[in-house]
């Protein structure tokens, strides 16, 4: 087996792991195990995924409330994960943070935040740090298309292209703002395009291809580790779900998601395996392989015990 061959077994295991993480956690949630509001990842795979690939250990992810799929693409553990969002004492912040708050530091994920482009600016906090603290830190923020309507995302890019911070801005497009398609909402539908104004680079890419996602942020990394400020990278891509569990997706014209299944990343990336002579059964083993430790992960968190309420206001600062 080529080493191309491999590479995209392994990105193709990462984002089946997410997938079925994210399956599993719809399933929780419908049966009332998982409490509050969620949001799936499903379909935008390809991003965390080939961004996560190129980054070292000490660079910052900070992510949108639908950010499940950036944790794990960081390394975050699965099972405490599932234990977080199920509110277990096993979870990564003990059951306190659940889908829309939980955080990973010791992984360089930095949480998920409910605030519509509320990351933008905390990232790039995160850049101007590493300026000062030696750690040559890139920070990477995932928004989506719709936060770039936001005053903090355009003062964060401004901020950051004013003093050329390590810090890369990922819009995952799947062109719906909620539940209004982006193309209504604004006078140029090409998000990258205003990344000139602000003085930076700016590219739209596929964001389903894992391949072109990793090459492209390869370079906006190593851009921004250079010490030559930050990109817009606008990474196209589909829902395949509703913008939340229990959405019941009226606004999405007949045809349209089954259009984007079509496309979505992980059945594309095997077709272009086994076109390029990867055995099918190599294929269907990496598969599998996500899938058993989804089961294994739920199961070792479904075990653990339930947060109590007794200490719920621990660790709380005014």
């Amino acid at each position: 087996m080529t080493t191309s061959s491999q590479a995209g077994l392994g990105e193709l295991t990462a984002m089946r792991r997410i997938r079925g993480f994210e399956e599993r956690v719809r399933e929780l949630s419908l049966g009332r195990q998982i409490i509050g509001s969620v949001h799936l990842y499903i379909g935008q795979e390809a991003i965390a995924v080939g961004t996560c690939a190129v980054l070292q250990p000490q660079d910052a992810v900070f992510a949108t409330y639908r950010g499940h799929g950036w944790a794990l693409a960081r390394g975050v553990p699965m099972a405490p994960t599932f234990a977080e969002l199920l509110g277990r004492t096993s979870g990564l912040n003990g059951g306190r943070g659940g889908s829309a708050y939980f955080t990973a530091p010791a992984y360089g994920f930095f949480g998920e935040n409910s605030i519509v482009g509320g990351g933008a600016p905390i990232a790039v906090g995160a850049a101007l740090a590493s300026r000062f603290d030696g750690s040559n830190r890139v920070a990477i923020v995932a928004f989506g298309d719709g936060a770039t309507n936001q005053g903090a995302v355009h003062e964060a890019m401004n901020f950051a292209a004013a003093l050329s911070l390590p810090v890369v801005f990922v819009c995952e497009n799947n062109t719906y703002s909620e539940l209004t398609p982006i193309a209504d909402m604004v006078g140029d539908p090409e998000l990258w395009h205003r990344a000139a104004a602000y003085g930076m680079p700016g590219m739209r890419i596929d964001g389903n291809s894992v391949a072109e996602v990793r090459d492209t942020m390869a370079e906006a990394v190593e851009r921004a580790r250079g010490g030559h400020g930050p990109s817009f990278v606008e990474a196209m891509t589909e829902r395949l779900v509703g913008h939340y569990i229990g959405d019941v997706e009226q606004y999405r014209p007949a045809g349209e998601v089954d259009s984007a299944w079509t496309r979505e990343p992980i059945g594309r990336l095997s077709r272009e395996l086994t076109s390029l002579g990867t055995n099918e059964e190599a294929v269907r083993a990496a598969i599998q392989t996500a899938d058993d430790e989804v089961t294994h992960a739920a199961d070792e968190a479904l075990a653990a015990a339930p947060a109590s309420a007794d200490d719920i206001e621990e660790h709380l600062y005014a």
